[in-house]
């Protein structure tokens, strides 16, 4: 078994885990009894996103993948920011 199959193997075995792990975070987001459980998975659910375009660019190899999980990460982390604080205090912009 050589170095290359043995990456194949892993990232499919990651895609699959990460795909499970969105779905149960996609299920949260859609049944979750409180807003804060909502914004939460959604945060859960943007990462999950972020490593899976990850994996997938190590398994291709191409550079595409990586800048797009960085798109990902940045836009997530803002919007988890605004969700957050328009949760705190019922208005985003002050």
């Amino acid at each position: 078994m050589t170095a290359f199959t043995v990456l194949i193997w892993a990232t499919t075995y990651a895609q699959g885990a990460l795909a499970l792990a969105g779905f149960l975070a996609l299920i949260r987001i859609l049944i979750g009894p409180r807003a804060q459980d909502r914004v939460l998975a959604v945060d859960a659910f943007y990462i999950i996103a972020m490593l899976l375009f990850i994996v997938t660019g190590i398994k291709f190899g191409t550079p595409f993948f990586f800048e797009a999980a960085l798109v990902i990460g940045i836009c997530g982390f803002v919007g988890t920011v605004a969700l957050a604080k328009f949760l705190l205090r019922g208005e985003v912009i002050e």
